[in-house]
C-alpha cells in the first residue's frame, strides 16, 4: 500500500472544518489540550498504526489464534503491535488524569482509533474492548476494583472482555444460565462463585497481556435457589483470569477455561472463544470450583450497567466498519488510476488503453464508496462529538446531548456496518478479477466488514431498538432535537443555489418521517409497526447521513481562504458526494418509508411451513 490508511485530511476536514473540535477543547475538562496536542496524537496514532498495526494484517488472517494445552496463542506480531499501542498512551487517551489518562476528548481519542481499525481492525479489537471494559469500572466500580482492575488496563498492561452470549442465549440476555453464588467478601467487594458458560467472547484467551479482566453477566439465585427469570435478574461482576491484589486468592489461576475457539470468515486475528466459568477440573482457587468474581452495582442491576459498554461498543463497532469501507475505497482509488484498460468510446480504433477510473461507471463505483465509506465516518464522529458534549459540555446542554446520542446509536451501529459492507463491496468490483483474490486486500476487508452487521446487536436488534424503544416509546424528545439541528443545516442551505434544491428535499424527507412516526404512534399496534423496523432504520439512517452530507457539503462550499489544487479537488469531492448521495441514495428512503407505512402483516402471518 503506497498511501497511508487514512487521509490526514480527511480527518481534518471532519474534525476541525467541520465537527469544531476546537469548541471542545474549550471546555474547561480539556483545558490543558490545544488543536496542536491532537494533531501531534493523531500523527503519532497514524505512524504507529502504519507501522506495528498494518504490516501484520494478511499474516494474522492465515495465522488464526490457536490453543496451546489451555492457553490461546496469537500472532507475535500482535504482542508487538498492542505493546506499541500501550507505549504512545493510546490506551490512556480517553480516561481522565485522575486515573492515569490523558484527558483528551472523545473525538479525537475516535479519530485516533480510526486509524488503527483502518490498518488492522482485528488487532484493534483488543484495545477498543479493553478500554470499554476500564470505562464501565471507573464509572461503577468500587475503588479497589478500579486500582486492581481498571488502571492496569488503562496502563495496557492487562486487557478486557465482555462476557454476555451463551450458547443457549445468543441476543436474548434474559435467558442467560449462568449462575453467581455468593461466596463472602474481601477487599475488592462482595465476592461470588460463578458457573456457567459463555460464547463469541472476542478476546477471551490469548498470550499478549499479563492478565486479562472478564466482566460477565450471570444471575444470583432466588432464596429458592431458582434463577430469577427475565433481565431483571440479571447482575454484573468482575471475574479475573489470574485473581488480583485484593482478592483472598491474589495470584491464584481463576477457574476460568477455554473450550474452544471459533473459526470466523473475518476478524481472524481475534481470538474468539467458548470460555466455561466453574468447571473445578483445572483451577480450584482457594480449593474450590467456581471462578471467583466480584460484583459491580447491585444485583439485579447488571444489565443497565452493561448497557455503558455495549453501547460504547456499538459505535466501535461502527466506527471499524466505517475504517474498513475507507480503507477499500483508498485502495479502490489507487488501483483504478494504476490499472489501463478500455478506450474511450470516442477513440479511435487501436488507442492506448486508458486508466480504468476514467470510465464512468467505473466513477460511479467509487463516488458510491466515497458516499458510503466517508458518510459512515462523518457519522460516528459526530456521535463522538455528542460523547463529548453529554458528559464535559455546559449544562444546560449535556441532556440534549445524550438525548440525541441515544436516539442515533442504533443507527450509528448499523448503518455504518451495511453501507461499508457495501463499499467492500464495490471495492472487490472495481478491482475485477484481482479483488476476488487473496493478492489483494479488499477480498479480507469485505470478509472482515461482514461480521459488524451481526456482533454487538444484529440490524434488526438495532432496528427493533430505534423504532421501539427510541421512538414509539419516546415522548419524542430526542428526535425533534434532530429534527431541530437537521432545520438548521436546510435553512443554511436553501440560500446557496447549488444545494438548494438538496435542503428542499432533505426538509421534505424529514418531514415525511415525523409524520410517518405520528401515524405508529397514532395506530398504537406496536407489533405491526415493529414488524417493520429494519426499513425504518434503513430510511431513517439514510435520511441521517443526507443531513450530514448536506451540512459538510455546507462547510466545504464556505471555507475562507483560497486553496491550491489539491485542496480544491478535496472540497469539490465532498460536493460530488453530497449531490451524488442526494440523486442517488436519497430515492430510496420514499421505498424504505412506504413499506413501514402499508404496515403489512405478511411477515406475522405466513406459516412458517410456507418456507
Amino acid at each position: 500500500m503506497t498511501t497511508p490508511p487514512v487521509r490526514a485530511r480527511d480527518l481534518g476536514f471532519l474534525l476541525h472544518d467541520w465537527l469544531s473540535l476546537e469548541g471542545l477543547l474549550a471546555y474547561p475538562h480539556f483545558q490543558d489540550h490545544g488543536r496542536e496536542t491532537v494533531d501531534a496524537m493523531l500523527d503519532i496514532a497514524g505512524r504507529v498504526a502504519a507501522d506495528t498495526f498494518l504490516p501484520h494484517y494478511k499474516a494474522a488472517d492465515q495465522h488464526e489464534p490457536h490453543l496451546v494445552d489451555g492457553q490461546v496463542r496469537i500472532l507475535p506480531a500482535i504482542h508487538q503491535a498492542l505493546a506499541a499501542f500501550a507505549e504512545v498512551g493510546m490506551f490512556a487517551a480517553p480516561f481522565d488524569a485522575e486515573v492515569g489518562g490523558l484527558q483528551l476528548p472523545h473525538l479525537a481519542y475516535s479519530a485516533a482509533m480510526a486509524q488503527f481499525m483502518a490498518a488492522n481492525v482485528a488487532t484493534a479489537a483488543y484495545p477498543m474492548l479493553t478500554m470499554g471494559n476500564a470505562e464501565l469500572l471507573v464509572r461503577y466500580a468500587g475503588a479497589a476494583l478500579v486500582r486492581a482492575c481498571a488502571l492496569p488496563e488503562i496502563q495496557g498492561r492487562y486487557f478486557g472482555t465482555m462476557c454476555l452470549s451463551e450458547p443457549q442465549a445468543g441476543s436474548s440476555l434474559a435467558d442467560i444460565a449462568t449462575r453467581a453464588v455468593p461466596d463472602g467478601s474481601d477487599e475488592l467487594g462482595p465476592r461470588y462463585r460463578l458457573f456457567g458458560n459463555k460464547m463469541w467472547i472476542s478476546g477471551g484467551d490469548q498470550d499478549a497481556s499479563a492478565n486479562i479482566i472478564h466482566l460477565v453477566l450471570a444471575k444470583v439465585p432466588g432464596p429458592d435457589g431458582k434463577l430469577i427469570p427475565g433481565t431483571q435478574g440479571i447482575s454484573l461482576f468482575v471475574v479475573p483470569k489470574v485473581l488480583v491484589d485484593g482478592s483472598a486468592f491474589a495470584g491464584q489461576r481463576n477457574d476460568v477455561v477455554v473450550a474452544g475457539l471459533n473459526h470466523k470468515m473475518g476478524y481472524r486475528g481475534t481470538a474468539n472463544c467458548l470460555l466455561n466459568f466453574g468447571e473445578g477440573a483445572h483451577h480450584r482457587p482457594g480449593g474450590e470450583a467456581g471462578a471467583v468474581g466480584y460484583r459491580v452495582g447491585g444485583v439485579g442491576q447488571g444489565l443497565p450497567i452493561m448497557f455503558q459498554m455495549m453501547n460504547s461498543a456499538r459505535i466501535s463497532v461502527g466506527l471499524g466498519a466505517a475504517m474498513l469501507g475507507y480503507r477499500g475505497y483508498r485502495l479502490a482509488v489507487e488501483y483504478a488510476r494504476d490499472r489501463r484498460q478500455g478506450r474511450p468510446l470516442a477513440a479511435q480504433k487501436g488507442g492506448a488503453p486508458i486508466a480504468i477510473i476514467d470510465h464512468p461507471d467505473v466513477r460511479r463505483l467509487l463516488l458510491a464508496q466515497k458516499a458510503y465509506a466517508e458518510g459512515a465516518l462523518a457519522l460516528v464522529l459526530y456521535c463522538a462529538r455528542l460523547v463529548d458534549e453529554e458528559r464535559h459540555g455546559p449544562a444546560e446542554g449535556r441532556t440534549e446531548a445524550g438525548s440525541l446520542l441515544g436516539l442515533l446509536t442504533p443507527v450509528a451501529k448499523t448503518w455504518p456496518a451495511e453501507w461499508g459492507l457495501a463499499a467492500n463491496d464495490l471495492a472487490i468490483q472495481v478491482h475485477g478479477g484481482y479483488g476476488y483474490t487473496r493478492d489483494f486486500d479488499v477480498e479480507q476487508l469485505y470478509r472482515d466488514n461482514r461480521l459488524n452487521p451481526i456482533h454487538e446487536g444484529t440490524t434488526g436488534i438495532q432496528g427493533l431498538d430505534l423504532m421501539g424503544r427510541k421512538t414509539l416509546r419516546d415522548d419524542g424528545a430526542s428526535l425533534a432535537i434532530l429534527r431541530r439541528r437537521v432545520q438548521a443545516t436546510v435553512e443554511r442551505a436553501r440560500h446557496l443555489p447549488a444545494l438548494a434544491d438538496f435542503a428542499h428535499v432533505l426538509d421534505v424527507t424529514w418531514a415525511r418521517i415525523g409524520a410517518l412516526v405520528g401515524h405508529l404512534k397514532a395506530a398504537g399496534d406496536d407489533a405491526a409497526s415493529l414488524a417493520q423496523a429494519t426499513p425504518f432504520l434503513s430510511a431513517f439512517g439514510h435520511a441521517l447521513v443526507a443531513w450530514q452530507w448536506l451540512d459538510q457539503a455546507l462547510v466545504a462550499g464556505t471555507l475562507d481562504a483560497a486553496p491550491d489544487a489539491e485542496e480544491a479537488a478535496f472540497r469539490a469531492g465532498k460536493l460530488a458526494a453530497c449531490r451524488f448521495f442526494f440523486e442517488t441514495e436519497v430515492p430510496r428512503i420514499d421505498v424504505w418509508l412506504g413499506i413501514v407505512g402499508r404496515r403489512s402483516d405478511l411477515t406475522q402471518t405466513i406459516d412458517p411451513a410456507a418456507f
